[in-house]
């Protein structure tokens, strides 16, 4: 179904645009640095599950929506930044809590993978960008367009999940190291407060391809 030249250049091209800094990265890195190595491992495989909706709605051709209604592409725009909005305030309300637990965020895994989902899945321009991105891959000489579509966005997701969760337990490393310092834990919750607004007020500013 696929050459093994046109898989690892997929496999190549993957790799470079999961490391380049988004939102979807940075939020992960922040749960971590915020929260503990754990809880930022479980935010990054949240994230990379929440591409599994965007993988079917690609190989079905939903994604096209976001590409054609406004109504659609602004909703779930505006349902992203006030997700957004909302950690951000959460954070804000918690800033002087210490860095969860191991136990603790063992006892919240199901809510930090969800915050992850959710944060992936309300973001149009992640729909838009599978659309985009993995037809360039399929060959139309085998037939099964979907199919193909959806094991290409099963490779992009397992390597997602694998980079963000590496990048994201060391940021939950690198916290964890320096959590004994005073208000640290105060500064890092505020610090990711002002990235969360920042990629909803990014996020609110995107417009529509």
């Amino acid at each position: 179904m696929f050459s093994i030249s046109s898989l690892l250049l997929f496999i190549g091209a993957a790799i470079l645009l999961i490391v380049v800094p988004g939102p979807d990265l940075i939020f992960a890195i922040t749960q971590g640095i915020s929260n503990g190595k754990k809880a930022g491992v479980y935010t990054a495989l949240g994230l990379s599950f929440g591409n599994i909706i965007h993988t079917l709605a690609a190989a079905l051709g939903l994604s096209i929506i976001f590409q054609t209604s406004a109504i659609v592409f602004n909703g779930f725009k505006i349902a992203g930044a006030l997700y957004l909005f909302y950690i951000a305030y959460k954070s804000i309300k918690h800033r002087k809590e210490p860095i969860s637990t191991d136990s603790k965020v063992e006892a919240n895994h199901k809510g930090l993978l969800m915050r992850g989902f959710m944060m992936n899945i309300l973001n149009p321009k992640v729909a838009i960008f599978f659309l985009t991105f993995l037809p360039q891959f399929v060959n139309t000489k085998y037939g099964l367009v979907p199919l193909q579509m959806i094991i290409l966005g099963v490779i992009f997701i397992i390597l997602t999940a694998i980079i963000f969760s590496t990048l994201a337990y060391f940021a939950g490393t690198f916290g964890q190291a320096i959590i004994k310092r005073p208000r640290f834990s105060e500064y890092t919750n505020i610090a990711a407060s002002i990235i969360f607004i920042a990629l909803a007020v990014k996020l609110l500013l995107t417009k529509q391809p």
